[in-house]
C-alpha cells in the first residue's frame, strides 16, 4: 500500500506504526508502568516543560509586577497601549448603573451572579457582560469532569495534598483549602440545578481517577461536563432574568477619586459603540490566555480567550501571579489537522488508554500530574524521536484508546466518551479500534490576578474568580479542579461583592489610571503600537491555525 494512501482515517505510514501498538498490546495488558519518583519528575520538568525554556519569557517592564519573568506573549499584552482612548469616552453619560457588574459570562460569571442573586442583590441591579454570546467560554468545553472529595474513603484533606503536590506546593494555601472545602456542597448545588451527573442505578455517584489524584473524586456526566453545567447556570441565569449583555467587551475598567474600582468601559462588537458601565462592586470572570498561542502552541481554549482580565485589572494596579506557569495539557489532538489542539479529555487515560510511542511502547505511566505528563511526551517525540510524525510536520504520540473496551468493557467508550468518539467519527477514525494520535496543547492559565479568600483582588471594588486569578492552583493544576475553581471562588465572589456593593459609595467617574498607565509606558522606552486588550484572536497571515512547533 501507498504510504500517502489514507485507510480508515489513517496515513498509510501511521497504519504500520498502529500494529505495532496493536502487538504490544497484550503484554502492555499485563504489566504496571510505574509512577515517577518526585527526583525523576523535577528532571524531566527542567529538560522538557516548555515553562522551563528561558527564551520564551521575559521581565515586565511596567506596573505592580514589573521585574517578573512571564512569556512575551503576555508582556506584550500588559507593555501595550490602551485600545480605547479616554477622549473619546464620555463618563458623563452613564449607560448601565448597576449595583454588580460581572465582566464574563462563562462559568465564574453566572456563578458569580447566581449567588450574588441569592444574597439579596436584585435581578435588575446585576449585570452581565459577555464578548460572545452567554456561556459560550472555556467553562462549557471542559469534558473531562470535577472533583470532589464526597466518597467514605475520601475527604478534603486528601484532596487538599493531591492539589498542593500537583502546584509543586506553590499555591495559596488558604485558597486551596476553601478550593477543596467546598467541593461536596457545590456538587449538591449543581444537582439541584439540575445537573445530570453520572450514577450507578442504585443512585451511588460515579467516580474516576484523574491524573496525580490518590483518590476517585471525579465526577463526570459522560464526557459533556462542562457543557452540561453550563447548560443548568444558563437556564437558571436566565430564570432569574438577570440582565446579560451579550457582544459586549470590557475595554478599561473605571475608577473613582478613591481610586476604587467603579465599572468598566464596554465596546459593542457589533455596534462598534463605547458604553459606560458604573457599579458598586464588579467582578473579573474573563478566563485565561490561550488563544494566545503561547511558545507558538496550538491550544483547547474558547476563541475569546485572548488575556482581557488579566490586563484590566492591571491597569488599575492589581497583583499578578505565576504568569510563568503555563498549562500545556498532555493530549491534544495531533492529527487529523482539523482538530489539531483540541482536547483529548484526560477520562481516556482514566478510565484505562495507555501512551505509547510509536513502536507501540509505554512510556510514561498514563496519570502522572499534567506537567510530567505533558513533558514525557515531549521528550518522547522531540528527543528520542520515537514520535509519529504528521503531514504537516507535527510530531505525536498513540493513546491507545481501545484498550479502554478491553479493560473496562465492549461500548465503554460510545456510554463515557461520545464527544471523543463522534470527534474522531467525523474524520472516518473510529477510537474503539484505533488509538489516536496525541500531543500537548495549550490548556490553562495557572496564574492570574491575586485574590484573597473572599475572592477581593488587590485593588478595593474588583473582585475575580475562575481562570483569570492566581494562587489557587500554583505552578501547575489537577484535572477536574478548574470547573471547582470557577464554582467555589465564583459563589464566594457572588457573595462578597453582592455584600461590598450594599456598602459601597461611588464617587465621581474616572480614567486616570489609563493616563498614567501611558505615561509609564513612555517613560520605560516602550515604543508599540500593539493596542490591548486584544479581545479577539488574528488568524490571517502568518498566524494561522495551523502550527508545525518549529520551537521543537
Amino acid at each position: 500500500m501507498k504510504k500517502t494512501e489514507i485507510i480508515e482515517g489513517y496515513l498509510g505510514y501511521m497504519r504500520e506504526s498502529i500494529e505495532a501498538v496493536e502487538k504490544t498490546r497484550a503484554k502492555r495488558l499485563k504489566e504496571t508502568f510505574p509512577l515517577m519518583s518526585l527526583e525523576e519528575r523535577e528532571k524531566i520538568l527542567k529538560k522538557f516543560h516548555p515553562d522551563y525554556k528561558e527564551e520564551a519569557k521575559r521581565p515586565a517592564k511596567v506596573g505592580p509586577n514589573k521585574g517578573d519573568l512571564m512569556p512575551h506573549e503576555v508582556a506584550d499584552l500588559l507593555e501595550a497601549y490602551p485600545l480605547a482612548k479616554p477622549k473619546d469616552i464620555d463618563l458623563s453619560k452613564v449607560d448601565f448603573d448597576v449595583d454588580i457588574l460581572i465582566i464574563g459570562g462563562g462559568g465564574a460569571g453566572m456563578t458569580a451572579a447566581l449567588w450574588a442573586n441569592y444574597t439579596g442583590a436584585n435581578a435588575e441591579t446585576i449585570l452581565i457582560v459577555q464578548k460572545l454570546r452567554l456561556g459560550d467560554s472555556n467553562s462549557i468545553m471542559s469534558q473531562g469532569g470535577v472533583q470532589a472529595a464526597d466518597k467514605p474513603n475520601d475527604g478534603p484533606g486528601l484532596h487538599y495534598l493531591d492539589v498542593m503536590g500537583g502546584g509543586h506546593f506553590t499555591n495559596d494555601k488558604k485558597l486551596a483549602r476553601r478550593l477543596v472545602s467546598d467541593a461536596p456542597m457545590l456538587i449538591k448545588w449543581h444537582e439541584d440545578l439540575g445537573v445530570i451527573y453520572d450514577k450507578e442505578s442504585d443512585g451511588t455517584m460515579v467516580t474516576i481517577h484523574g491524573g496525580g489524584t490518590c483518590r476517585k473524586r471525579m465526577h463526570s456526566a459522560r464526557d459533556y461536563t462542562g457543557l452540561e453545567i453550563v447548560r443548568s447556570l444558563k437556564d437558571e441565569v436566565l430564570n432569574k432574568n438577570i440582565s446579560v449583555l451579550e457582544f459586549t467587551s470590557a475595554v478599561e475598567l473605571l475608577t473613582d477619586e478613591q481610586k476604587q474600582v467603579a465599572g468598566a468601559v464596554l465596546y459593542n462588537m457589533e455596534t462598534q459603540e463605547y458604553y459606560v458601565a458604573k457599579a458598586k462592586s464588579t467582578i473579573l470572570t474573563t478566563g485565561g490566555f490561550g488563544r494566545l498561542h503561547i511558545q507558538g502552541f496550538p491550544t483547547t481554549n474558547h476563541y475569546g480567550a485572548t488575556a482581557d482580565g488579566i490586563i484590566l485589572a492591571y491597569r488599575v494596579g492589581a497583583k499578578l501571579r505565576d504568569l510563568d506557569a503555563v498549562q500545556y495539557h498532555p493530549t491534544g489532538a495531533a492529527y487529523p489537522e482539523q482538530i489539531v489542539g483540541l482536547l483529548v479529555t484526560e477520562k481516556v487515560r482514566g478510565l484505562g488508554a495507555q501512551p505509547v510511542n510509536k513502536n507501540g511502547e509505554q512510556f510514561v505511566y498514563p496519570r502522572e500530574p499534567r506537567d510530567v505528563e505533558a513533558s514525557a511526551i515531549i521528550r518522547e517525540c522531540y528527543k528520542r524521536n520515537n514520535g509519529i510524525e504528521t503531514p504537516t510536520g507535527m510530531k505525536g504520540v498513540w493513546l491507545d484508546s481501545p484498550m479502554i473496551e478491553i479493560l473496562q468493557g465492549e461500548g465503554t467508550i460510545a456510554k463515557k466518551l461520545p464527544a471523543m468518539l463522534r470527534q474522531y467519527k467525523r474524520f472516518d477514525i473510529d477510537m474503539t479500534q484505533d488509538p489516536i494520535l496525541v500531543f500537548p496543547t495549550l490548556h490553562f492559565q495557572n496564574g492570574g490576578v491575586i485574590v484573597k479568600e473572599n475572592a477581593e483582588t488587590t485593588v478595593q471594588g474588583l473582585f475575580a474568580a475562575g481562570e483569570v486569578t492566581g494562587g489557587t492552583h500554583g505552578k501547575n493544576r489537577l484535572m477536574g479542579n478548574s470547573i471547582l475553581d470557577y464554582s467555589v471562588f465564583g459563589r464566594i465572589a457572588g457573595i462578597n461583592a453582592a455584600k461590598y456593593a450594599k456598602k459601597a459609595k461611588i464617587g465621581k467617574l474616572t480614567l486616570n489610571h489609563v493616563t498614567k498607565y501611558k505615561k509609564m509606558l513612555k517613560e520605560a522606552g516602550i515604543e508599540t503600537d500593539r493596542k490591548a486588550p486584544i479581545l479577539l484572536p488574528e488568524y490571517r497571515g502568518e498566524k494561522v491555525l495551523s502550527r508545525t512547533l518549529e520551537i521543537f
